[in-house]
Protein backbone atom coordinates (compact mmCIF):
# COMPACT_ATOMS: atom_id res chain seq x y z
CA UNK A 1 0.00 0.00 0.00
CA UNK A 2 1.49 3.44 -0.47
CA UNK A 3 3.02 5.40 1.78
CA UNK A 4 2.07 8.98 3.50
CA UNK A 5 1.88 10.19 7.07
CA UNK A 6 -1.29 12.07 8.45
CA UNK A 7 -3.05 13.18 11.55
CA UNK A 8 -6.35 11.84 12.09
CA UNK A 9 -8.71 14.89 12.08
CA UNK A 10 -11.02 15.56 14.82
CA UNK A 11 -13.82 13.37 14.22
CA UNK A 12 -15.60 13.09 17.56
CA UNK A 13 -14.45 16.37 19.34
CA UNK A 14 -16.88 18.67 18.14
CA UNK A 15 -19.74 15.83 18.90
CA UNK A 16 -18.78 15.69 22.62
CA UNK A 17 -17.31 19.02 23.71
CA UNK A 18 -17.10 18.37 27.50
CA UNK A 19 -14.54 19.88 29.73
CA UNK A 20 -13.61 17.06 31.62
CA UNK A 21 -13.19 14.49 29.17
CA UNK A 22 -10.14 12.77 27.93
CA UNK A 23 -8.31 14.16 24.76
CA UNK A 24 -6.74 11.63 22.30
CA UNK A 25 -4.45 12.59 19.37
CA UNK A 26 -3.73 9.82 16.95
CA UNK A 27 -0.55 10.31 14.57
CA UNK A 28 -0.80 7.96 11.82
CA UNK A 29 2.21 6.57 9.79
CA UNK A 30 1.82 4.74 6.40
CA UNK A 31 -0.95 3.24 4.62
CA UNK A 32 -4.63 3.96 3.78
CA UNK A 33 -5.58 0.94 6.46
CA UNK A 34 -3.83 2.79 9.11
CA UNK A 35 -5.46 5.73 8.64
CA UNK A 36 -8.73 3.74 8.47
CA UNK A 37 -7.16 2.24 11.96
CA UNK A 38 -6.89 5.62 13.40
CA UNK A 39 -10.50 6.51 12.68
CA UNK A 40 -11.73 2.92 14.40
CA UNK A 41 -9.49 3.52 17.55
CA UNK A 42 -11.06 6.71 17.93
CA UNK A 43 -14.07 5.10 17.27
CA UNK A 44 -13.43 2.49 20.32
CA UNK A 45 -12.20 5.62 22.39
CA UNK A 46 -14.78 7.40 22.03
CA UNK A 47 -16.98 5.21 23.65
CA UNK A 48 -14.80 5.57 26.61
CA UNK A 49 -15.21 9.47 27.21
CA UNK A 50 -12.47 10.73 25.12
CA UNK A 51 -12.61 13.20 22.40
CA UNK A 52 -9.91 13.75 19.71
CA UNK A 53 -7.47 16.40 19.82
CA UNK A 54 -5.12 17.68 16.75
CA UNK A 55 -1.92 18.54 18.57
CA UNK A 56 -0.01 16.49 21.19
CA UNK A 57 0.50 19.06 23.20
CA UNK A 58 -3.66 19.02 23.86
CA UNK A 59 -3.79 15.48 24.98
CA UNK A 60 -3.97 12.97 27.54
CA UNK A 61 -3.61 10.44 25.51
CA UNK A 62 -1.12 9.91 22.24
CA UNK A 63 -1.50 6.96 20.09
CA UNK A 64 1.35 6.74 17.71
CA UNK A 65 -0.17 4.37 15.01
CA UNK A 66 3.02 2.93 13.03
CA UNK A 67 3.95 1.45 10.18
CA UNK A 68 6.91 -1.09 9.29
CA UNK A 69 7.32 -1.10 5.69
CA UNK A 70 10.82 0.64 5.87
CA UNK A 71 13.08 0.96 8.04
CA UNK A 72 12.96 4.96 8.04
CA UNK A 73 9.56 4.76 9.26
CA UNK A 74 10.34 2.81 11.93
CA UNK A 75 13.11 5.21 12.77
CA UNK A 76 10.46 8.07 12.61
CA UNK A 77 8.17 6.16 15.30
CA UNK A 78 11.07 5.98 17.59
CA UNK A 79 11.90 9.76 17.27
CA UNK A 80 8.29 10.75 18.25
CA UNK A 81 8.61 8.79 21.21
CA UNK A 82 11.95 10.48 22.38
CA UNK A 83 9.70 13.79 22.08
CA UNK A 84 6.88 12.92 23.93
CA UNK A 85 8.96 11.16 26.18
CA UNK A 86 10.36 14.28 27.34
CA UNK A 87 6.68 15.55 27.04
CA UNK A 88 5.17 13.59 29.92
CA UNK A 89 8.37 14.34 32.20
CA UNK A 90 6.91 17.93 31.99
CA UNK A 91 3.27 16.76 32.30
CA UNK A 92 4.21 14.39 35.52
CA UNK A 93 6.47 17.54 37.10
CA UNK A 94 3.31 19.19 37.04
CA UNK A 95 0.98 16.59 38.46
CA UNK A 96 -0.81 15.61 35.23
CA UNK A 97 -1.13 12.62 32.83
CA UNK A 98 -0.13 11.74 29.66
CA UNK A 99 -0.27 8.51 28.61
CA UNK A 100 1.46 7.08 25.73
CA UNK A 101 0.37 3.95 23.19
CA UNK A 102 1.81 3.07 20.06
CA UNK A 103 -0.18 0.80 17.56
CA UNK A 104 -0.04 -0.29 14.17
CA UNK A 105 2.75 -2.77 12.94
CA UNK A 106 5.73 -1.83 14.52
CA UNK A 107 3.73 -2.55 17.93
CA UNK A 108 3.31 -6.05 15.98
CA UNK A 109 6.86 -6.47 15.14
CA UNK A 110 8.78 -5.22 18.04
CA UNK A 111 6.19 -5.56 21.04
CA UNK A 112 8.13 -5.93 24.00
CA UNK A 113 11.17 -4.22 22.36
CA UNK A 114 9.06 -1.12 22.59
CA UNK A 115 8.32 -0.69 26.10
CA UNK A 116 12.46 -1.58 26.39
CA UNK A 117 13.80 1.37 24.47
CA UNK A 118 11.10 3.90 25.56
CA UNK A 119 10.48 4.02 29.02
CA UNK A 120 7.50 5.99 28.40
CA UNK A 121 5.95 4.25 26.31
CA UNK A 122 2.44 2.79 28.63
CA UNK A 123 0.75 0.78 25.77
CA UNK A 124 1.90 -1.32 22.92
CA UNK A 125 -1.43 -2.73 20.73
CA UNK A 126 -1.02 -4.61 17.59
CA UNK A 127 -3.36 -3.93 14.31
CA UNK A 128 -5.45 -7.01 15.17
CA UNK A 129 -6.26 -6.21 18.73
CA UNK A 130 -6.71 -2.51 18.72
CA UNK A 131 -10.38 -3.32 19.66
CA UNK A 132 -8.83 -3.80 22.94
CA UNK A 133 -7.44 -0.75 23.44
CA UNK A 134 -9.90 0.32 26.19
CA UNK A 135 -9.21 -2.25 28.27
CA UNK A 136 -5.35 -2.44 27.60
CA UNK A 137 -5.16 1.33 28.84
CA UNK A 138 -7.34 0.53 31.94
CA UNK A 139 -4.82 -2.19 33.01
CA UNK A 140 -1.88 0.78 32.27
CA UNK A 141 -3.17 3.08 34.68
CA UNK A 142 -3.10 0.55 37.37
CA UNK A 143 0.64 0.23 36.50
CA UNK A 144 0.63 -2.09 34.16
CA UNK A 145 2.93 -1.68 31.19
CA UNK A 146 0.71 -3.61 28.73
CA UNK A 147 1.92 -5.36 25.16
CA UNK A 148 -1.26 -6.93 23.36
CA UNK A 149 0.11 -8.51 19.60
CA UNK A 150 -1.36 -12.07 19.97
CA UNK A 151 -3.68 -12.35 16.59
CA UNK A 152 -7.45 -11.80 17.84
CA UNK A 153 -9.39 -15.32 18.24
CA UNK A 154 -12.35 -12.90 18.33
CA UNK A 155 -13.77 -10.27 14.99
CA UNK A 156 -12.26 -7.15 16.03
CA UNK A 157 -14.97 -5.22 13.78
CA UNK A 158 -17.85 -7.30 15.58
CA UNK A 159 -16.36 -5.40 18.84
CA UNK A 160 -15.91 -1.92 17.40
CA UNK A 161 -18.92 0.95 18.16
CA UNK A 162 -20.42 2.50 15.53
CA UNK A 163 -20.45 6.00 15.23
CA UNK A 164 -23.47 7.91 14.73
CA UNK A 165 -24.61 9.40 11.82
CA UNK A 166 -22.99 13.07 12.80
CA UNK A 167 -19.76 11.77 13.71
CA UNK A 168 -19.27 10.66 9.97
CA UNK A 169 -20.79 13.13 8.58
CA UNK A 170 -17.95 15.30 10.10
CA UNK A 171 -15.43 12.88 8.63
CA UNK A 172 -16.32 14.12 4.95
CA UNK A 173 -18.31 12.91 2.06
CA UNK A 174 -15.33 10.08 1.10
CA UNK A 175 -14.40 6.75 3.60
CA UNK A 176 -12.20 4.09 3.75
CA UNK A 177 -13.77 0.52 4.55
CA UNK A 178 -11.52 -2.51 5.21
CA UNK A 179 -12.83 -5.38 3.80
CA UNK A 180 -9.44 -7.67 3.71
CA UNK A 181 -6.40 -8.01 6.08
CA UNK A 182 -3.19 -9.84 6.24
CA UNK A 183 -1.21 -11.29 3.07
CA UNK A 184 -0.33 -14.82 1.86
CA UNK A 185 2.06 -14.14 -0.90
CA UNK A 186 4.68 -13.82 1.18
CA UNK A 187 7.18 -11.50 -1.11
CA UNK A 188 10.36 -11.52 0.43
CA UNK A 189 11.09 -7.77 0.74
CA UNK A 190 8.02 -7.76 2.62
CA UNK A 191 6.93 -7.73 6.46
CA UNK A 192 3.07 -7.81 5.94
CA UNK A 193 2.65 -11.25 6.52
CA UNK A 194 4.71 -11.08 9.74
CA UNK A 195 2.77 -7.72 10.89
CA UNK A 196 -0.45 -8.41 9.56
CA UNK A 197 -1.00 -12.10 9.34
CA UNK A 198 -2.22 -14.45 6.74
CA UNK A 199 -5.49 -13.20 4.32
CA UNK A 200 -8.60 -12.41 6.07
CA UNK A 201 -11.72 -11.13 3.79
CA UNK A 202 -14.22 -9.71 6.49
CA UNK A 203 -17.76 -11.14 5.95
CA UNK A 204 -20.34 -9.99 3.20
CA UNK A 205 -22.91 -8.95 5.60
CA UNK A 206 -20.30 -6.75 8.09
CA UNK A 207 -19.23 -4.68 4.70
CA UNK A 208 -22.30 -4.13 3.59
CA UNK A 209 -23.91 -2.94 6.85
CA UNK A 210 -20.99 -0.65 7.63
CA UNK A 211 -21.56 0.76 3.66
CA UNK A 212 -24.94 1.19 4.03
CA UNK A 213 -24.38 3.04 7.03
CA UNK A 214 -22.09 5.10 5.39
CA UNK A 215 -24.15 6.09 2.74
CA UNK A 216 -26.71 6.76 4.91
CA UNK A 217 -24.73 9.36 6.46
CA UNK A 218 -23.50 11.31 3.73
CA UNK A 219 -20.46 9.29 2.14
CA UNK A 220 -20.89 9.58 -1.88
CA UNK A 221 -17.84 7.57 -2.26
CA UNK A 222 -16.22 4.59 -0.76
CA UNK A 223 -12.62 2.92 -0.80
CA UNK A 224 -12.23 -0.77 0.15
CA UNK A 225 -9.04 -1.08 2.00
CA UNK A 226 -6.61 -4.41 1.92
CA UNK A 227 -3.60 -4.93 2.20
CA UNK A 228 -4.26 -7.53 -1.00
CA UNK A 229 -7.84 -6.27 -1.41
CA UNK A 230 -8.29 -8.21 -4.52
CA UNK A 231 -7.96 -11.06 -2.74
CA UNK A 232 -11.08 -10.65 -1.03
CA UNK A 233 -13.82 -13.69 -0.87
CA UNK A 234 -17.12 -14.43 0.85
CA UNK A 235 -20.33 -16.24 0.62
CA UNK A 236 -22.84 -14.39 -1.55
CA UNK A 237 -26.39 -13.72 -0.72
CA UNK A 238 -27.09 -16.29 -3.54
CA UNK A 239 -24.68 -18.77 -1.50
CA UNK A 240 -22.24 -19.37 -3.71
CA UNK A 241 -18.33 -18.42 -3.49
CA UNK A 242 -18.21 -14.46 -4.08
CA UNK A 243 -14.88 -12.36 -5.10
CA UNK A 244 -14.10 -8.78 -5.19
CA UNK A 245 -15.63 -8.15 -8.34
CA UNK A 246 -18.84 -9.91 -6.77
CA UNK A 247 -18.61 -7.72 -4.05
CA UNK A 248 -18.35 -4.45 -6.30
CA UNK A 249 -21.59 -5.56 -8.26
CA UNK A 250 -23.31 -5.72 -5.30
CA UNK A 251 -22.19 -2.51 -3.44
CA UNK A 252 -23.02 -0.60 -6.75
CA UNK A 253 -26.57 -1.44 -5.92
CA UNK A 254 -26.87 0.75 -2.94
CA UNK A 255 -28.63 3.98 -3.67
CA UNK A 256 -26.89 7.51 -3.07
CA UNK A 257 -23.43 5.68 -3.78
CA UNK A 258 -21.84 8.00 -6.59
CA UNK A 259 -18.32 6.24 -6.21
CA UNK A 260 -16.33 3.37 -5.89
CA UNK A 261 -12.29 2.31 -5.58
CA UNK A 262 -10.13 -0.37 -4.45
CA UNK A 263 -6.49 -0.51 -3.44
CA UNK A 264 -3.87 -2.11 -2.95
CA UNK A 265 -4.40 -5.04 -5.47
CA UNK A 266 -2.16 -7.52 -6.39
CA UNK A 267 -1.56 -8.54 -10.28
CA UNK A 268 -2.20 -12.33 -9.24
CA UNK A 269 -5.93 -11.72 -8.14
CA UNK A 270 -7.20 -9.82 -11.12
CA UNK A 271 -9.24 -12.29 -12.10
CA UNK A 272 -12.26 -11.82 -15.24
CA UNK A 273 -14.47 -11.13 -12.73
CA UNK A 274 -13.02 -7.98 -11.47
CA UNK A 275 -12.09 -6.99 -15.12
CA UNK A 276 -15.60 -7.39 -15.96
CA UNK A 277 -16.42 -4.71 -12.80
CA UNK A 278 -14.12 -1.84 -15.05
CA UNK A 279 -16.10 -2.77 -17.53
CA UNK A 280 -19.69 -2.59 -16.08
CA UNK A 281 -19.73 -0.59 -13.29
CA UNK A 282 -20.03 3.29 -13.87
CA UNK A 283 -19.83 3.81 -10.13
CA UNK A 284 -15.97 2.14 -10.15
CA UNK A 285 -13.71 4.91 -11.28
CA UNK A 286 -11.48 4.11 -13.92
CA UNK A 287 -8.14 4.47 -11.77
CA UNK A 288 -6.18 1.00 -10.76
CA UNK A 289 -3.09 0.83 -8.27
CA UNK A 290 -1.48 -2.67 -9.50
CA UNK A 291 2.04 -2.79 -8.09
CA UNK A 292 4.60 -4.66 -9.75
CA UNK A 293 7.92 -3.70 -8.26
CA UNK A 294 10.12 -4.58 -10.60
CA UNK A 295 10.37 -4.98 -14.75
CA UNK A 296 13.68 -8.00 -14.43
CA UNK A 297 11.90 -11.52 -14.55
CA UNK A 298 14.91 -12.39 -12.40
CA UNK A 299 14.52 -9.76 -9.48
CA UNK A 300 10.72 -10.19 -9.94
CA UNK A 301 11.09 -14.86 -9.30
CA UNK A 302 13.47 -13.53 -6.36
CA UNK A 303 10.92 -11.05 -4.97
CA UNK A 304 8.49 -13.96 -4.94
CA UNK A 305 5.79 -12.15 -7.07
CA UNK A 306 4.91 -15.42 -8.63
CA UNK A 307 4.71 -13.39 -12.23
CA UNK A 308 6.43 -12.22 -14.86
CA UNK A 309 6.66 -8.63 -16.37
CA UNK A 310 5.40 -10.35 -19.67
CA UNK A 311 2.13 -11.64 -17.97
CA UNK A 312 1.47 -7.81 -15.55
CA UNK A 313 2.08 -6.05 -19.47
CA UNK A 314 -0.75 -8.43 -21.16
CA UNK A 315 -3.11 -8.53 -17.61
CA UNK A 316 -2.45 -5.02 -17.96
CA UNK A 317 -3.50 -5.00 -21.98
CA UNK A 318 -6.73 -6.92 -20.36
CA UNK A 319 -7.85 -4.28 -18.44
CA UNK A 320 -7.81 -1.24 -20.76
CA UNK A 321 -9.23 -3.10 -23.22
CA UNK A 322 -12.45 -3.61 -20.77
CA UNK A 323 -11.96 0.26 -20.06
CA UNK A 324 -10.05 1.97 -22.45
CA UNK A 325 -9.88 5.50 -20.15
CA UNK A 326 -8.48 3.60 -16.64
CA UNK A 327 -5.07 4.95 -15.39
CA UNK A 328 -2.52 3.20 -13.54
CA UNK A 329 -0.57 3.53 -10.86
CA UNK A 330 2.15 1.45 -9.33
CA UNK A 331 4.96 0.59 -6.60
CA UNK A 332 8.70 0.16 -7.57
CA UNK A 333 11.42 -0.91 -5.38
CA UNK A 334 15.20 -0.38 -7.37
CA UNK A 335 18.21 -1.60 -5.83
CA UNK A 336 16.58 -5.54 -4.79
CA UNK A 337 19.56 -7.96 -4.04
CA UNK A 338 21.40 -8.50 -6.63
CA UNK A 339 19.77 -6.55 -9.40
CA UNK A 340 21.91 -5.45 -11.57
CA UNK A 341 22.29 -2.26 -14.03
CA UNK A 342 20.46 -4.28 -17.01
CA UNK A 343 17.79 -5.32 -14.78
CA UNK A 344 17.23 -1.92 -13.80
CA UNK A 345 16.94 -1.00 -17.15
CA UNK A 346 14.12 -3.90 -17.66
CA UNK A 347 12.45 -1.55 -14.74
CA UNK A 348 12.40 1.24 -16.89
CA UNK A 349 11.59 -0.34 -20.44
CA UNK A 350 8.03 -1.68 -18.20
CA UNK A 351 7.46 1.44 -17.10
CA UNK A 352 7.57 3.28 -20.54
CA UNK A 353 5.67 0.31 -22.06
CA UNK A 354 2.92 0.45 -19.26
CA UNK A 355 2.61 4.17 -18.60
CA UNK A 356 1.25 5.56 -15.19
CA UNK A 357 -0.45 8.62 -14.17
CA UNK A 358 1.00 8.04 -10.53
CA UNK A 359 3.11 5.92 -8.93
CA UNK A 360 5.43 5.59 -5.51
CA UNK A 361 8.88 4.31 -5.77
CA UNK A 362 11.61 3.37 -3.21
CA UNK A 363 14.97 2.37 -2.46
CA UNK A 364 15.22 -1.24 -1.15
CA UNK A 365 15.25 -1.37 2.88
CA UNK A 366 16.21 -4.68 4.69
CA UNK A 367 13.73 -5.34 7.15
CA UNK A 368 14.42 -7.67 9.65
CA UNK A 369 13.00 -11.04 9.65
CA UNK A 370 11.88 -10.90 6.50
CA UNK A 371 13.43 -13.48 3.22
CA UNK A 372 15.50 -10.48 1.72
CA UNK A 373 17.38 -9.34 4.90
CA UNK A 374 18.83 -12.72 4.33
CA UNK A 375 19.96 -12.15 0.85
CA UNK A 376 23.33 -11.65 -0.32
CA UNK A 377 24.73 -9.05 -3.10
CA UNK A 378 23.03 -5.99 -1.25
CA UNK A 379 23.23 -2.88 -4.07
CA UNK A 380 25.59 0.08 -2.83
CA UNK A 381 23.23 2.80 -1.39
CA UNK A 382 25.00 5.53 -4.09
CA UNK A 383 23.62 2.74 -6.93
CA UNK A 384 20.13 2.85 -5.27
CA UNK A 385 19.93 6.80 -5.34
CA UNK A 386 21.00 7.30 -8.97
CA UNK A 387 18.72 4.46 -10.06
CA UNK A 388 15.75 6.00 -8.04
CA UNK A 389 16.55 9.43 -9.17
CA UNK A 390 15.81 8.09 -13.17
CA UNK A 391 13.17 6.38 -12.39
CA UNK A 392 11.50 8.58 -10.45
CA UNK A 393 12.13 11.25 -13.11
CA UNK A 394 10.52 9.02 -15.59
CA UNK A 395 7.79 8.30 -13.43
CA UNK A 396 6.81 12.04 -12.48
CA UNK A 397 7.51 13.07 -16.38
CA UNK A 398 4.60 10.51 -17.19
CA UNK A 399 2.46 11.63 -14.03
CA UNK A 400 2.68 15.50 -16.10
CA UNK A 401 1.63 14.15 -19.43
CA UNK A 402 -0.89 12.09 -18.08
CA UNK A 403 -2.12 15.38 -16.02
CA UNK A 404 -1.64 17.22 -19.76
CA UNK A 405 -4.03 15.05 -21.41
CA UNK A 406 -6.58 16.06 -18.87
CA UNK A 407 -6.52 19.56 -20.32
CA UNK A 408 -9.76 20.61 -22.52
CA UNK A 409 -12.00 17.10 -21.24
CA UNK A 410 -15.26 17.88 -19.75
CA UNK A 411 -15.35 15.24 -16.64
CA UNK A 412 -17.49 14.62 -13.50
CA UNK A 413 -15.71 15.54 -9.92
CA UNK A 414 -17.02 14.71 -6.26
CA UNK A 415 -16.76 17.97 -4.32
CA UNK A 416 -15.10 17.37 -1.29
CA UNK A 417 -13.39 20.59 0.49
CA UNK A 418 -12.85 23.90 0.36
CA UNK A 419 -10.43 25.34 -1.53
CA UNK A 420 -7.64 28.13 -0.74
CA UNK A 421 -9.48 30.90 -2.62
CA UNK A 422 -12.48 32.35 -1.78
CA UNK A 423 -15.49 30.28 -3.88
CA UNK A 424 -13.24 27.63 -4.50
CA UNK A 425 -13.71 24.28 -3.71
CA UNK A 426 -11.67 21.04 -4.47
CA UNK A 427 -13.32 18.18 -5.68
CA UNK A 428 -11.61 14.44 -6.99
CA UNK A 429 -11.69 13.46 -10.76
CA UNK A 430 -12.00 10.10 -11.39
CA UNK A 431 -8.46 9.15 -12.06
CA UNK A 432 -7.87 10.69 -8.39
CA UNK A 433 -6.38 14.22 -9.14
CA UNK A 434 -7.26 17.04 -7.20
CA UNK A 435 -8.99 19.45 -8.68
CA UNK A 436 -9.68 22.81 -8.06
CA UNK A 437 -12.52 25.20 -9.75
CA UNK A 438 -15.18 28.15 -8.79
CA UNK A 439 -18.04 26.29 -7.54
CA UNK A 440 -20.10 29.10 -5.59
CA UNK A 441 -23.62 28.17 -6.64
CA UNK A 442 -22.57 23.87 -5.62
CA UNK A 443 -21.69 22.59 -1.82
CA UNK A 444 -19.34 19.67 -0.44
CA UNK A 445 -20.56 16.39 -1.41
CA UNK A 446 -22.10 17.86 -5.10
CA UNK A 447 -20.76 15.53 -8.58
CA UNK A 448 -20.56 18.51 -10.74
CA UNK A 449 -19.30 18.45 -14.85
CA UNK A 450 -16.38 20.44 -15.20
CA UNK A 451 -13.26 21.53 -18.03
CA UNK A 452 -10.34 21.09 -17.19
CA UNK A 453 -8.25 24.01 -18.29
CA UNK A 454 -4.85 23.97 -16.29
CA UNK A 455 -2.68 22.06 -14.83
CA UNK A 456 -0.47 22.38 -11.69
CA UNK A 457 2.49 20.69 -10.21
CA UNK A 458 0.02 18.24 -8.02
CA UNK A 459 -3.18 19.33 -8.85
CA UNK A 460 -5.50 20.35 -11.76
CA UNK A 461 -7.48 23.73 -12.23
CA UNK A 462 -11.55 23.58 -13.82
CA UNK A 463 -14.26 25.28 -14.73
CA UNK A 464 -17.70 24.83 -14.14
CA UNK A 465 -20.54 23.44 -17.07
CA UNK A 466 -23.66 22.95 -17.56
CA UNK A 467 -24.28 19.19 -19.59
Amino acid sequence: MTDQTALIPNPVAQAADRTNARKVFIKTYGCQMNVYDSVRMGDALASEGYVTTDTAEDADLVLLNTCHIREKAADKVYSALGRLRDMKKERNAEGRELMIGVTGCVAQAEGEEILRRSSAVDVVIGPQTYHRLPQALKRARQGERVVDTDYAVEDKFEHLPVPDKKVIRSRGVTSFLTVQEGCDKFCTFCVVPYTRGSEVSRPLAQILDEANKLVDAGVREITLLGQNVNAWHGTGLDGSSWGLGDLLYRLAEIPGLARLRYTTSHPRDMDDRLIEAHRDLRALMPYLHLPVQAGSDRVLKAMNRRHTAEEYVRLIERIRAARPDIALSGDFIVGFPGETDAEFEDTLKLVETVRYAQSFSFKYSTRPGTPGAELGSQVAEEVKAERLERLQALLLKQQHEFAESCVGKVIDILLEKPGRMPEQLIGRSPWLQSVNVDAKSSQIGDIISVRIVGTGPNSLFAERIER
